[in-house]
């Protein structure tokens, strides 16, 4: 006959485990709109970079600069700073104040959808934290993705200031450390919610498949940063044939600067270069890894997943091409963008659901 106490015990095991549950569910829904907002965010600077707005705001106001210019006389001040720059001397000294406006809201809305991330993940982290729905294992993931918001509003700032004095543009290198860290904060707050999600009980295809999955993760940021370079130095505007670059398969004059490690972050040519070979070995990689994910576990859910992220690839290396062959419309170019950011969120939760998912941790009291 069961006693009073241990009946009690399992509905207290009970009570805590569905409010654990309901916690996760809570937390990895709003992870999952926080990850939404920052491919909003990476999209509209994608825009911003494509329209060269990026400069139109001359100073980082980081409170202040949440209210747009509301008068004339506002809106003069803001285009006399503009005015003062290089990049406007250089090649805008023909434009009007309502053409300086439009490059304006491109990048003030940039600079609001980064503020509205950092809001979007601050105050729900603060409330999960103090009514105590956060498990104590998650707390230090979840500061570290709150402590690289912070550094990448820094970094933004740095990157602005690097095209305000000597350069027309912002540096390649900054611009390219800006993507890839945002798209960092992305894999990090994607591969969190998953951790917290329901998995398949379909084991691993092979004790190698999360390293290959690690791998296909990392090839995709790497293509990113590589593709900010190329954003950078404006090298998708150059060199628009395919399979052949310029009449060669391997172009001559890919290193022709000193020192050759100039080359891959200076050189237009070798910029593309290198980007297009990280393409094709992106998708050999995972190619590769859906045809022995299919081999060693037949029909599992990882197989179907390797088995999409491999087409996902494919179509984002047509997206590729077609912004290449086309010479970078605004349009093809931010869906190429689009396309990235759908790689790598796949990856990381293909990754993710190969390493398994959090271990269930419940707490000691039930919360009132």
């Amino acid at each position: 006959m069961t006693s009073p106490a241990t009946v009690d015990d399992s509905r207290y095991l009970s009570a805590r485990q569905h409010s654990g549950e309901a916690d996760r569910t809570a937390i990895r829904l709003w992870l999952y709109i926080v990850a939404a907002v920052i491919v909003a965010l990476v999209l509209v600077g994608g825009a911003t970079r494509l329209t060269e707005s990026g400069l139109s705001i001359t100073e980082w106001k980081p409170v202040h600069g949440v209210i747009p210019p509301l008068s004339d006389d506002e809106w003069q001040d803001e285009f006399t700073r503009y005015q003062q720059i290089p990049q406007y001397q250089v090649f805008n000294a023909d434009m009007d104040l309502d053409g300086f406006k439009t490059i304006y809201w491109w990048e003030w809305t940039h600079r609001l959808l980064a503020r509205g991330v950092g809001v979007v993940f601050a105050l729900p982290f603060l409330f999960f934290w103090v009514s105590g729905r956060i498990e104590p294992f998650l707390k230090p993931r979840l500061l570290g993705i709150l402590l690289l918001g912070g550094l990448q509003g820094a970094v933004g700032w740095w990157m602005v200031a690097s095209g305000l004095v000597a350069r027309t543009e912002v540096s390649q290198y900054r611009l390219a450390i800006h993507l890839t860290l945002a798209c960092l904060i992305f894999t990090a707050t994607l591969w969190v919610a998953r951790g917290l999600a329901p998995h398949s009980d379909d084991g691993a295809p092979s004790r190698h498949s999360a390293k290959v999955g690690a791998l296909l993760t990392l090839l995709a940021l790497c293509q990113i940063y590589l593709g900010g370079l190329v954003a950078g130095l404006r090298a998708g505007l150059t060199f628009n044939t395919w399979p052949l670059m310029d009449g060669q398969l391997v172009p001559a004059g890919l290193f022709v600067m000193s020192p050759w490690w100039r080359n891959l972050f200076e050189n237009v040519m070798t910029v593309q270069f290198v980007h297009r070979c990280g393409a094709y070995l992106l998708l050999t990689v995972a190619v590769l890894h859906a045809v022995a994910a299919w081999a060693q576990a037949p029909g599992s859910t990882h197989a179907r997943r390797a088995t999409v992220l491999a087409l996902l690839v494919v179509g984002q290396a047509s997206l590729g091409i077609t912004t290449l062959l086309l010479q970078v419309p605004i349009g093809w170019a931010l869906l190429h963008q689009a396309g990235a950011l759908l790689v790598l969120g796949f990856a990381v939760a293909h990754w993710r659901g190969l390493a398994g998912p959090y271990r269930q941790v419940f707490r000691l009291t039930v919360r009132s």
